[in-house]
């Protein structure tokens, strides 16, 4: 049995966290999102996992959407991760309510 996971399996897990994160912020002000810890846990979270399955995707995909900063995608994962007290909460609740469609729609295109 090949275990291999490929673009197709990732995009998946793309999608999912995406999915997971839109429906997190939902109808949430930035108020609402910043006083919620759980809220906020869960949002960190998944845009962990989020970043993670999109560094395993391959560079043969990531050349195809030259626009797309992989690498500032890969820098903010980078600061949840390691500087977490550090991170700038009005970024991330503008990236988990503005910044997403677009990714996800890349990431549909690819299954």
């Amino acid at each position: 049995m090949d275990n291999k996971k490929d673009d197709s399996y990732y995009a998946t897990k793309v999608i999912d966290n995406i999915n997971a994160i839109q429906k997190y912020v939902r109808g949430k002000a930035y108020d609402d999102f910043i006083s919620d810890d759980e809220l906020l846990d869960a949002v960190m979270f998944r845009f962990v996992q989020l970043i993670e399955n999109i560094n395993n995707i391959s560079a043969e995909f990531k050349e195809m959407y030259t626009h797309v900063p992989w690498g500032k995608i890969i820098g903010f994962r980078n600061g949840i991760v390691h500087e977490y007290g550090k991170t700038d909460f009005v970024i991330v609740y503008e990236t988990a309510t503005k910044d997403l469609d677009e990714l996800k729609t890349i990431f549909e295109n690819l299954l």
